[in-house]
C-alpha cells in the first residue's frame, strides 16, 4: 500500500508491503525511500507537528513514539497522511531538470531567461500571522450548514472579518457568505459590490476588517492527494493579493475519518507564501493550466521557476502554503440570525422572530449579530444609521429609542 508523508518539503509517498509493521519499521522504510535518517525523524498524525519549532515542542507529539505500536492500530491504511519533522537537510527527489537552450554552449540567454533563473520557489517557514482564532459561534454556524444541509457535496466559501493585533494575531468574529455557486471541485464567488460595501461599513463600525477567506473541500476531494488543489491555490492567492493584508489567512474546512471510523469536521489554516503572491501578481501562474490533464496537486507556471535547484514549470502546491496555528474564542457577536445568500432568502419575518426570541435581553444584545445588521443595513443610511448602530453594538451601550422603534416597526410590518 501507499501512504503519504507530509513534511516541510511537501507531500511524498512511501510504499509499504505489510500493513502490520511497527513504528520503527515504518521509520526504516522512510529512511530507505525518502533518505531521512530514522534517528532524526519525529512522526505524528497531528499536522501541528509541522509548526513545532523547538525540541521541547516536538516531544509533545507522542502518538507515534511507542516502538511497539503497530501502524494498523492507528488506522493507518492506503492513502493515509502522516506528518514528519526531521533535523538536518536532504536532497528531495523531484522532476528532472528541464534544461533550456540558454544553458547550452554558444546560446545567448534572454532577459526572460535571466528573470526566470532568479525566480526561486522555496518553502516559507514562518507566516506573517502568529495565529488565527475563530469565534466559536461563527465557525460552528458555517460548518453546520455545510455538513447538515450540503453534506459536504458541493463547495462553500465566505470572507472572514475580525481584528489583527500588533503581534500579527487574527481574531475572526464573523463570516460573510457572498452569493456563490459551488460544485464538487469549483467555487465561484458572485461578487456583489453594493452588498460588500454594506458589509465593510458594518465591519468598520465594529472596529473590524476583512482578514481572510474560508472555504470547504468536498467529500469527493478527500480522495485526492493534495492539501489544496491548483484551483483552490489560484483562488486563494488571488483573494490574498487583492486584500493587501500581509497577515491574511486562508482557512479550509473538510471531513476527516476519525479513529472510530466516523467523520469529524476539521479546520486548517494557511497563509499563501510571499513568493506565491509575487508569482500570481506578476502573471507567472498559467491559469489555463488548471484544466485538462494537469495534476491538481501542482500549479503550472508560464515560465520555468527554480525549485530545489531544478528548472520546472509545475510546482507542488504545498510549497505555497504556510501553516497557521488555530485557536478559538467567544466573541461579542451572536450568530443566530439567518445567514445571507443561502438557499432560503432572509425576510423581515426572520427579524421579528429573532427579536421575539431574545426579548428578555437588552435591545443592544438583541441586535448584536452581524447577519441581522446586514439585513437591516439594506434599509438604512450607510453613512449615518450604520455607524450609529454599530457603535452601540461595539460599546454595548443602549440603542437610542428612535432606532429601537424603527427596527421594531420594520419587524412588525413583516
Amino acid at each position: 500500500m501507499i501512504i503519504r508523508i507530509r513534511s516541510r518539503d511537501g507531500i511524498e509517498r512511501v510504499s509499504i508491503d505489510n500493513p502490520n509493521i511497527t513504528i520503527p519499521q515504518l521509520k526504516s522504510l522512510i529512511e530507505s525511500q525518502l533518505h531521512v535518517p530514522a534517528s532524526k525523524q519525529t512522526l505524528s498524525l497531528n499536522q501541528n507537528l509541522l509548526i513545532a519549532k523547538t525540541p521541547a515542542e516536538l516531544t509533545q507529539f507522542t502518538d507515534m513514539s511507542n516502538p511497539q505500536t503497530l501502524i494498523s492500530s492507528l488506522n493507518i491504511g492506503p492513502g493515509s497522511m502522516i506528518f514528519l519533522s526531521y533535523e538536518g537537510s536532504r536532497e528531495v527527489s523531484g522532476p528532472k531538470p528541464n534544461f533550456s537552450p540558454a544553458g547550452s554552449f554558444g546560446k545567448k540567454m534572454t532577459m526572460d531567461d535571466l528573470i526566470a533563473k532568479q525566480m526561486r520557489v522555496t518553502r516559507q517557514e514562518n507566516a506573517h500571522c502568529e495565529l488565527v482564532s475563530f469565534d466559536r459561534d461563527a465557525a460552528n454556524t458555517f460548518q453546520h450548514y455545510v455538513n447538515d444541509t450540503l453534506a459536504f457535496a458541493v463547495k462553500r466559501g465566505g470572507f472572514m472579518y475580525g481584528t489583527v493585533s500588533d503581534e500579527g494575531k487574527i481574531e475572526v468574529d464573523f463570516i460573510y457568505e457572498p452569493p456563490q455557486l459551488g460544485t464538487e471541485e469549483r467555487l465561484m464567488l458572485i461578487r456583489d459590490n453594493d452588498e460588500e460595501k454594506l458589509v465593510d461599513a458594518i465591519a468598520t463600525g465594529l472596529g473590524m476588517k476583512r482578514v481572510g477567506f474560508i472555504f470547504t473541500q468536498t467529500i469527493g476531494q478527500n480522495k485526492k492527494d493534495y492539501t489544496m488543489s491548483n484551483l483552490e491555490v489560484a483562488q486563494a492567492v488571488n483573494l490574498h493579493g487583492e486584500s493587501g493584508l500581509k497577515e491574511w489567512v486562508t482557512a479550509l474546512v473538510k471531513l476527516e475519518v476519525n479513529e472510530e471510523g466516523g467523520a469529524d469536521v476539521h479546520f486548517e489554516a494557511f497563509q499563501m507564501s510571499d513568493v506565491c503572491i509575487r508569482l500570481f501578481k506578476e502573471g507567472w501562474f498559467d491559469l489555463e493550466g488548471t484544466e485538462g490533464e494537469v495534476d491538481p496537486k501542482v500549479s503550472r507556471m508560464k515560465k520555468d521557476v527554480v525549485v530545489g535547484g531544478k528548472d520546472v514549470r509545475e510546482v507542488d502546491n504545498d510549497f505555497f502554503l504556510v501553516v497557521v496555528k488555530i485557536f478559538d474564542h467567544q466573541g461579542l457577536l451572536s450568530c443566530s440570525f439567518p445567514i445571507e445568500n443561502r438557499a432560503s432568502p432572509v425576510t423581515m419575518k426572520a427579524l421579528k422572530n429573532h427579536l421575539d426570541r431574545a426579548k428578555s435581553l437588552p435591545f443592544v444584545k438583541r441586535i448584536s449579530d452581524f447577519h441581522l445588521l446586514l439585513a437591516l443595513s439594506k434599509f438604512l443610511d450607510i453613512n449615518v444609521d450604520i455607524p450609529a448602530l454599530t457603535q452601540c453594538v461595539r460599546t454595548q451601550t443602549a440603542v437610542p429609542e428612535g432606532y429601537q422603534l424603527l427596527i421594531e416597526s420594520m419587524a412588525n410590518a413583516a
